[in-house]
């Protein structure tokens, strides 16, 4: 794992890492509706894979904030150069396995790459996240529902890896919205890292367009 330890006599939220790091549920969470209009405009009329060309442009959202980046080990805090997503995908009996999948490509290549681990994953049917668990973004979807709140479950003792999900698009007037739910450790996380990952994302989504420039 390719990572950097944080020096915390030069760490700026030392006092917040100690606090949040000895509270029972130390995370914190918020669901936003982005505005995918015109992104799905591209996604529909080129024909592209929603779930995988969405998360591309959530993982790299996530990576460009170093603060998702980061997590405690040892009660000390690392950061990832990158980090890869761990996400659920749908069996046939209704139950799922983990695809891990790497985003540090161009979009077009991407999508080839996806389907293939994907196509892995579900040969393998596993829930296991490997031995580097500590670099992931955990990621789930409900493409079945929208929805306002959601409430993940979380292991004890707490972990420290981003959660992100998103639900079912709806219309809300002419335009498309789709809620996305962040999870994460407020020890490492603060609510301007998460308006940081949210400006990432809508500037990603409004440059799809150029992904298919020669």
């Amino acid at each position: 794992m390719n990572y950097k330890l944080i020096d915390m006599n030069q760490y700026n939220r030392k006092d917040h890492f100690a606090y949040f790091s000895n509270l029972a549920y130390p995370y914190v969470g918020i669901t936003v509706n982005v505005d995918i209009t015109d992104w799905l405009k591209i996604v529909k009329e080129k024909g592209l894979p929603f779930f995988h060309s969405f998360l591309y442009a959530v993982t790299n959202s996530a990576n460009s904030v170093k603060e998702f980046r980061q997590r405690i080990l040892d009660g000390q805090i690392i950061e990832f150069e990158k980090c890869f997503s761990s996400y659920t995908v749908a069996l046939p009996d209704e139950t799922y396995c983990y695809c891990e999948i790497d985003a540090d490509m161009p979009y077009i290549e991407f999508l080839s790459y996806a389907e293939s681990a994907q196509k892995k994953a579900v040969e393998e049917s596993g829930l296991d996240d490997g031995n580097d668990a500590l670099q992931l973004f955990f990621i789930s979807s409900l493409p079945w529902l929208s929805y306002t709140s959601i409430v993940q479950p979380i292991p004890v003792p707490a972990d420290s890896n981003p959660r992100i999900t998103w639900g079912k698009y709806f219309m809300q007037g002419e335009r498309t919205l789709l809620p996305l739910s962040l999870l994460c450790h407020h020890a490492l996380v603060d609510g301007i890292h998460f308006a940081q990952f949210f400006e990432n994302l809508n500037s990603l989504l409004a440059k799809f367009p150029s992904f298919f420039k020669e």
